[in-house]
């Protein structure tokens, strides 16, 4: 049975994963006050340095927690974690900001055109839905450095594509159903294809490995396809190209 959540109205449960991990689980939707509560759990965890974590795993509506069985044991870490949830979970008020160059339709955004049609709407009207709000990461997940957004305008929810495609560029810029996605490696895709960015959000040369964490906040920024050779060359060579600024509660979804 889940635990009563002291903090709210959701439910506290902890599953175990074999004798190496605990899955947290504070509720069952898709709901940025909810991802924003796993996130501050997750702060609250590693905060409190618990002996034998190895790492934390954050997701839509739950936490996993990976330790070190040589070290403590599961019941010990999932006791810890009751105690550090109770009371409220707010997340910190202050946090990234990315500004991502997105260079949508025509080779960029293969969908774009069709996506507007389905919506009865203009590709400019499309571009202007989609880079309008300010997004969050909810996780990274899938593979490696895929960030998963909420925040996406709901005008532009579609279902996803009948049959996937067998590869779709590094950097797509895409939607499916409610949600937002930056890919950060070229893979299969049954998403809709509005754009791309040059920004190398998974480079495991680099330190960090992944630019963008949870509960970072995005703002994609139409870009004119005549300076993607020059931005996709900058960010070969290392560069962000994304700006990045610390953000207070004024651009938060």
């Amino acid at each position: 049975m889940p635990d009563p959540d002291p903090a709210g109205d959701l439910a506290l449960r902890i599953l175990p994963c074999g004798d190496t991990a605990l899955t947290v689980e504070l509720g069952e939707t898709i709901d940025p006050r909810l991802n924003a509560r796993v996130l501050a759990l997750e702060a609250r965890v590693l905060a409190a340095n618990l002996p034998g974590l190895v790492e934390t795993v954050p997701t839509y509506r739950s936490l996993t927690l990976h330790i070190d069985p040589l070290v403590t044991e599961p019941a010990r870490v999932a006791s810890a974690v009751r105690e550090l949830a109770r009371g409220a979970l707010s997340p910190p008020a202050r946090r990234r900001l990315w500004r991502v160059p997105v260079v949508y339709g025509g080779a960029f955004g293969v969908d774009l055109d069709a996506v507007a049609e389905r919506h009865g709407l203009t590709p400019a009207k499309i571009v202007e839905h989609h880079a309008s709000p300010v997004y969050r990461v909810v996780m990274l997940g899938f593979l490696p450095g895929y960030a998963y957004l909420s925040g996406l305008d709901p005008t532009l929810a579609l279902s996803r594509r009948p049959s996937p495609r067998p590869v779709t560029p590094a950097g797509t810029i895409s939607i499916g159903g409610a949600q937002a996605l930056i890919a950060s490696i070229a893979a299969p895709s049954g998403w809709h294809l509005l754009g791309r960015t040059p920004v190398r959000s998974f480079a495991p040369g680099r330190d960090p490995v992944f630019l963008f964490a949870p509960g970072d906040a995005v703002r994609f920024v139409p870009t004119d396809p005549a300076r993607w050779d020059a931005l996709d060359r900058a960010a070969a060579a290392g560069e962000p190209v994304a700006e990045r600024v610390e953000a207070e509660a004024a651009e938060s979804p």
